[in-house]
């Protein structure tokens, strides 16, 4: 079950990246990140109301807190780097160095011990990241704007060193949004997302000063952006009770094959083309996902 709760986590944020990513192209990306927080706050909301919690502690909470602010530098970072065109460098820097960290944290910190088949799809898991993502080669951005995006006049070299930065902090963040919710015990139910949420929409909030006049959008923006939030909650949760029922450092490597989605939504729906790194990383994704669940 914790398999399948982490892979479907995969897909739906692999979907929000895709969306959210096209989205970041024609809105401001603190509008998108911060609407989305909001979408994302109110739908966690929902869910926490009706699924049981029989004790919510303060630390679950924290810990649920902590988990949002990592989601709100992680999200923003990330729908930068996607707001300039730059997928292809953002997304595998994201994933790879978030799965480092926090399988590093699991195993050092938290005593998680993964059986050799485990680890052997850990290892595998991040190379296949980088070539389902492209390997930082050259193709075709998602909405076939070219590495520039529509409208950037940065150069290409100037483009790639901006993206790595803004995947590297966003990896970060995304390290700290996994180890900081898996904490949160199981008697919390849904409350430890909410709590994420409430942090991160009011991590975002000086944004909405900042770019005040950019969220003159109109509602089917606004729509779009909270739709995109409210996935990426839905995502979270099932990574929660993912992570309630197995070894961090598995549940996080699973969750974070979340590249591939955007990658196939790419081939089937833009009708890019498949290269041979990207076809050597899904076939290799789809080994490590036999790997991790022998484990």
């Amino acid at each position: 079950m914790a398999v399948l709760l982490a892979l479907a986590s995969a897909a739906l944020y692999g979907i929000v990246d895709f969306a959210g990513g096209l989205l970041s192209r024609r809105v401001h990306f603190a509008v998108v990140t911060l609407l989305g927080q909001v979408g994302g706050l109110l739908l966690a909301l929902v869910v926490a109301l009706l699924v049981p919690a029989p004790d919510v502690r303060l630390p679950d909470v924290l810990w649920g807190a902590l988990s949002g602010v990592g989601s709100g530098v992680a999200m923003t970072y990330l729908n930068r780097g996607l707001s300039r065109g730059s997928m292809t460098v953002v997304v595998p820097v994201s994933a790879v160095t978030g799965v480092a960290l926090s399988v590093l944290c699991g195993v050092l910190l938290l005593g998680d011990r993964p059986a050799g088949a485990a680890w052997l799809g850990i290892c595998v898991t991040a190379p296949a990241l980088w070539l389902v993502s492209g390997g930082g080669g050259a193709r075709p951005t998602v909405d076939g704007a070219g590495s520039a995006g529509a409208g950037n006049r940065t150069g290409p070299a100037e483009l790639r060193t901006g993206a790595a930065s803004d995947g590297l902090i966003a990896s970060l963040g995304v390290a700290v949004q996994y180890l900081g919710l898996a904490q949160a015990g199981a008697e919390s139910g849904v409350w430890p997302v909410v709590a994420g949420r409430a942090a991160a929409v009011v991590l975002l909030l000086p944004g909405l000063w900042r770019h005040a006049g950019r969220f003159r959008q109109p509602p089917e923006v606004w729509g779009k952006a909270a739709a995109i939030g409210a996935g990426a909650a839905i995502a979270l949760i099932l990574y929660l009770w993912a992570a309630q029922r197995q070894m961090l450092s598995v549940v996080v490597v699973l969750a974070s094959l979340y590249p591939a989605v955007p990658t196939i939504l790419g081939l089937t729906l833009l009708h890019e083309r498949v290269t041979t790194r990207q076809t050597v990383g899904l076939v290799s994704a789809a080994i490590a996902v036999v790997l991790l669940t022998l484990g």
